[in-house]
């Protein structure tokens, strides 16, 4: 020590983690004191009372904790996306029922097999006749593939800056996109949600960046914080939700305005008639300009640049 600091009347610090005599409550209940102290101490700190919060499962997962869950199925994703710099993402929605073409004939071939021994058998037609339809779909599984692994090989800026294909972590169109990005070694992110039936994640997620979430809400909130462009192919309620949400962001200003694709007209003006709705005066003509349809995945990463470029921005760096 040096002499300038030598000051006899200044006691030597105390240990963070030790101590010379154990204090009252280190020690239980003596037995001398009270034979039936100690088990009357262990019945109390087994308690779920007893338990620490952040430790008490049944507390968190129960009706008073539920904003403490919203916060936390915002934090984690927030904070581990930011540690992998995620910025900027490509949102990718369609069918979890349109499955790859290969996979989609093995089950016609199937059913029409079934039929030949039952050929009256309704159940089976009607089947047989969705089955063709996703298979007449299937193509679109192949576009998303490709669409995606347009987008990871498209930007070459810094790696912590570049477009992220983002999806909802499932089969059919969001595996196809997840694949896509993988095929060239890129990141690629799966926001999963927790329901009754289990659900496994497709495997061509960056297993870093998949991600489970309880509510709705927070899920929907990350698909659309980073998102530079929602572009939806073929699909039910999940693709509908997510696509009339967007658009409803959009229309309102309540977000800054991003690209909307919708990948496969033919379907999509079938499935909701977007001139009827101005039409009938429940939007206004300049909503129908929100979003385009495009049919390749070539088309549609063209219109995205093509839609940055008008708006003075850069897509990709």
């Amino acid at each position: 020590m040096s002499e300038k600091y030598d000051r006899p009347e200044v006691p030597e610090p105390a240990k963070a983690q030790q101590r010379n005599e154990p204090l009252p409550w280190q020690q239980p209940k003596p037995a001398a004191e009270d034979p039936g102290g100690r088990s009357r101490q262990e019945l109390i700190m087994n308690s779920p009372s007893y338990r620490l919060a952040v430790e008490d499962t049944e507390f968190l997962s129960g009706y008073t904790a539920r904003g403490v869950r919203m916060q936390l199925d915002y934090m984690k994703p927030e904070r581990i996306m930011g540690v992998n710099g995620i910025d900027r993402t490509i949102v990718v929605f369609g069918s979890t029922r349109i499955v790859e073409p290969v996979a989609a004939k093995r089950k016609v071939e199937s059913l029409r097999e079934a039929l030949l021994t039952d050929a009256d058998d309704e159940e089976l037609q009607r089947r047989l006749f969705v089955a063709e339809r996703i298979l007449a779909k299937s193509q679109y599984y192949d576009v998303a593939r490709e669409f995606a692994n347009i987008v990871a090989s498209a930007d070459t800026g810094p790696r912590e800056s570049r477009l992220v294909v983002m999806t909802g972590g499932g089969p059919g169109i969001m595996e196809a996109a997840n694949r896509g990005a993988y095929d060239v070694g890129a990141k690629t992110i799966g926001l999963n949600i927790t329901l009754p039936h289990e659900q496994y994640p497709n495997p061509y997620i960056t297993p870093d960046l998949c991600f489970q979430f309880h509510y709705f809400a927070m899920r929907k909130m990350h698909f659309l914080m980073r998102a530079k462009a929602l572009v939806a192919f073929p699909g039910g309620f999940g693709t509908f939700d997510e696509l009339f949400e967007t658009l409803t962001l959009i229309q309102t200003r309540k977000i800054k305005p991003l690209p909307v694709v919708l990948v496969g007209e033919t379907y999509w003006r079938k499935a909701f008639d977007i001139d009827y709705l101005v039409d009938e005066g429940v939007i206004d003509i300049e909503d129908r300009e929100l979003f385009w349809y495009a049919e390749t995945a070539e088309e549609a990463w063209q219109g995205l640049l093509c839609w940055y470029d008008r708006n003075n921005e850069a897509l990709i760096e």
